[in-house]
């Protein structure tokens, strides 16, 4: 055993490898890698399981730093233990194109979890981790053959636990019992701002006992046995998420700023730098300085982790040759493929009634489910209206973790940190579902599954004013642009029950970035396979779906529930000797993916003639308009009247888009 002496070099090392970062950046957080750095020696020489040569170790424990502003505490610890992080990448914190971003970015360094930053995302996504792993162990895991027993460490701050995403993630962990949780809170009562008793001195432990967590204190950070003790107090309680409270000082050792919001969020200064490696007993004329002997320390803990590796690899040898099925089944999805002819289960729709698309999704979600072992989902509080309940599973809760429709509650911000949690598992395909408007309460979640470019499928349901008599407040308007604005976000609006079915077939097929697809509250007309180019056309974004019979003189496009407007107009037109190309476009995003060739084919150069015709914002539509075209949109709320009352109200009827597509060809200009 290392004596105590070469475990203070470690930790000392690190606080002063943290200082020489942010100094060297002249921009980041030092104080809080300084404060933490017993806490990361503890957990990277003696708690988690992992391995720095397969950073994607299938039952590594998931680290999480939810304040990721500490970012050099991560990195610092990744590069020691050896993981593909060099001394170099380390001086180059927070530059161009660096490894070391100013806050962790999943993809970007290996060894990172998750991309956090904005506070409270992180401790969302560890719960979406833990249901992951119980939902794993509980379908794979067999008597004598613990496959998946891993756990989610993560650290969070007080500006964490002041983020309401936290409280809603926190409620429902201590809901459904994940006693693989571990977080510690960093209560070192410093913000931005200064002591955090200008807006916060709730009891936090009180708090959190209320939410059915086991909550544990340690009054100091540097007390390693205490430390140790309280994290085996919670490994051992396997039924409640744990929070360690753990009081510490930022800025440990700076003998001017430690404990003051001096040393939060800015260097802290070449000289008072100096003077904090005189005071760890390092040499202040030396930079980014790794001694010897701490470099294998954490090089012989790093190699005496990954030995769990190894007996995971023969336990899985065994377990593969007693289920062979379970394991084919696992493999599969853990190499992200997906069963084959689970497509030919997708339903096709006849003709000749009305079915909203929402509708249309729960009948497609149900018929593909038993294919599809790794599609979970559920919604928040809203299945019955959104219809992504699989009837045939059971609901996911502590007594049965093997169900697969999940009950977010009224949390839509924490259901969506939570699904990303869900897909960083790497395993799961995970959906959830609320009104569009509610996306809204989604933004910061939304935005980082699409920074980190994972796979969450939202199913976002009473897409338009067309709700009807629930009003200004819950029709959307804005949300469909600013959904679309968001990169590597595919947002998907079918115009039928058929082009439902294929959206939710991209969606699965989908690896680059998050997919939405906007669904309808009231009924629309099933259009006619037969009659129209096929719904599986879909996939290419947009689409010609009925030509003109002679050349066109016009192009209407629509999306979701308007495609049946202009395709009415369509035949008007006809009367009136106008020919018209009538295009689908439910996904801008996948249109755009298309070659040159394609988009020209469906929108010439030369027929710059076209009516958009959309229930939402009529922003961003004259990138496929032109200057010569109209968009009929909606830039204004809507109003609380039965549906086709309002929808008429606000011009989308056959007439009106008749009206403005001959307003459009009388124009000489």
């Amino acid at each position: 055993m290392e004596t105590k002496n070469i475990i203070q070099k470690c930790i000392d090392t690190v606080r002063v490898l943290s200082a020489d970062a942010v100094q060297k950046a002249n921009s980041g957080h030092p104080g809080t890698p300084m404060a933490l750095a017993p806490l990361g020696h503890l957990l990277w020489s003696e708690i988690m399981n992992y391995n720095p040569k397969n950073p994607k170790w299938a039952n590594r424990d998931r680290f999480i730093l939810s304040c990721g502003h500490a970012c050099m505490l991560q990195y610092s610890y990744l590069y020691l233990t050896g993981y593909d992080v060099t001394l170099k990448d380390l001086k180059n914190f927070r530059q161009l194109h660096s490894i070391t971003a100013g806050h962790p970015e999943y993809g970007l360094m290996p060894g990172i979890e998750v991309t956090t930053g904005p506070l409270g995302q992180g401790f969302a996504n560890g719960v979406g981790m833990a249901i992951a792993e119980k939902y794993m162990a509980a379908r794979y895991n067999q008597p004598d053959f613990k496959i998946f027993d891993y756990k989610i460490y993560a650290i969070c701050s007080d500006g964490d636990l002041m983020e309401g995403v936290s409280a809603e993630a926190a409620s429902l962990a201590g809901h459904l019992g994940l006693g693989n949780i571990i977080y510690y809170y960093d209560s070192n009562h410093i913000t931005i701002e200064g002591d955090t008793d200008l807006a916060f001195d709730e009891d936090v432990a009180k708090r959190f006992e209320a939410y059915g967590w086991h909550v544990q204190k340690v009054t100091d950070i540097n007390n390693l046995d205490a430390l140790s003790k309280a994290t085996k107090n919670a490994q051992n309680d396997i039924n409640r998420p744990s929070l360690i409270i753990v009081n510490s000082v930022i800025g440990y050792g700076s003998p001017n700023k430690h404990g003051t919001a001096a040393a939060h969020g800015s260097p802290l200064g070449e000289e008072e730098v100096r003077l904090v490696k005189k005071i760890f007993g390092c040499n202040p004329d030396k930079n980014f300085f790794v001694p010897d002997d701490v470099l294998d320390h954490y090089h012989k803990a790093a190699q005496k982790s990954a030995e769990n590796e190894k007996q995971w690899n023969e336990l899985y040898k065994n377990y593969k040759n007693r289920h062979p099925d379970l394991a084919k089944e696992y493999e599969t999805i853990s190499a992200g493929k997906l069963p084959d002819g689970w497509e030919a289960q997708l339903p096709i729709f006849k003709a000749g009634e009305k079915m909203a698309t929402r509708k249309a999704s729960g009948k497609t979600l149900n018929a593909i489910a038993d294919y599809l072992p790794q599609l979970i989902g559920g919604s928040a509080d809203l299945a019955p209206s959104t219809d992504t309940n699989l009837d045939a599973y059971q609901s996911f809760s502590e007594k049965h973790p093997r169900g697969r429709n999940f009950h977010f509650g009224i949390r839509e911000h924490a259901m969506g940190a939570v699904l990303n949690g869900m897909a960083l598992s790497n395993y799961l395909v995970p959906y959830g579902a609320t009104f569009l408007i509610f996306s809204d309460y989604m933004r910061p979640p939304l935005r980082l599954a699409a920074i980190m470019n994972i796979r969450t499928i939202m199913v976002f349901t009473h897409d338009s004013i067309g709700l009807g008599e629930d009003g200004t407040t819950h029709q959307p308007v804005e949300q469909l642009i600013g959904l679309r604005t968001v990169p590597n976000m595919t947002v998907i609006r079918p115009a039928d029950a058929n082009e439902t079915a294929q959206a939710w077939r991209i969606a699965i097929l989908h690896t680059d970035g998050p997919v939405a697809i906007v669904l309808t509250r009231q009924g629309i007309p099933i259009l006619d396979q037969e009659k129209y180019t096929s719904a599986k056309e879909l996939e290419k974004g947009a689409y010609i779906l009925s030509e003109a019979e002679g050349k066109p003189e016009i192009i209407l496009i629509a999306t979701g529930s308007e495609v049946h407007l202009i395709l009415e107009a369509q035949e008007q037109l006809k009367k009136n000797n106008i020919q018209a190309r009538v295009v689908s476009m439910p996904s801008w995003r996948l249109f755009d993916q298309q070659s040159a060739a394609y988009r020209d084919n469906v929108f010439p150069k030369d027929l710059r003639k076209r009516l958009a015709v959309e229930a939402g914002s009529s922003v961003g539509w004259l990138k496929y308009t032109t200057d010569e075209g109209d968009v009929i949109g909606i830039d204004k709320f809507g109003e609380s009247a039965p549906g086709d009352e309002v929808m008429k109200a606000y011009g989308f009827s056959v007439e009106n888009v008749v009206k403005r597509a001959k307003a459009l060809l009388s124009d000489k200009n």
